[in-house]
């Protein structure tokens, strides 16, 4: 599901550019990926526009976000810290940070992968219109190992 997802991404900037999800679904499968793929990405892609429409701009600037048990286990320490650096570095605000946590939970599996996350948090900036500066970007998408430190 994650590469339909990136996909999408990568080929529609921006949510209101991306084709209704019968056009999107026949699209998709030209490209190769499998129905049950597909299937998946769309209904996530459906959830995390209403997501988008009920979290956005409804949240508090400022406050603590207090993780439940389920989101504890289900996100993994790996995925709260990483949430959390993008919270501090100002990059995600609170209404961002409660759609990610909610599309993660939508993610069947658990301790959710780091490199899930990631994509999740791409696709929370892209639902909203919004593109991460180059530095998140990179932090995005490009492995620690595979960084080169000057």
């Amino acid at each position: 599901m994650f590469e339909v997802l990136v996909y999408v991404y990568e080929n529609y900037w921006r949510p209101d550019a991306c084709p209704d999800a019968r056009q999107l679904s026949r699209k998709l499968s030209a490209v190769g990926f499998e129905s049950d793929e597909i299937q998946d990405a769309l209904t996530w892609l459906d959830g995390l526009s209403s997501a988008a429409e009920s979290y956005a701009g409804t949240q508090s600037a400022v406050g603590m976000r207090v993780y439940v048990a389920a989101e504890t286990e289900h996100l993994g320490e790996g995925s709260i810290g990483f949430i959390s650096f993008l919270e501090s570095a100002g990059v995600l605000r609170p209404d961002m940070r409660e759609i990610a946590i909610d599309r993660a939970m939508a993610i069947p599996g658990s301790p959710l992968a780091l490199e899930d996350l990631k994509i999740i948090v791409l696709m929370v900036f892209w639902s909203l219109g919004e593109e991460p500066d180059a530095l998140i970007l990179d932090e995005l998408f490009v492995d620690a190992e595979d960084r080169l430190i000057h």
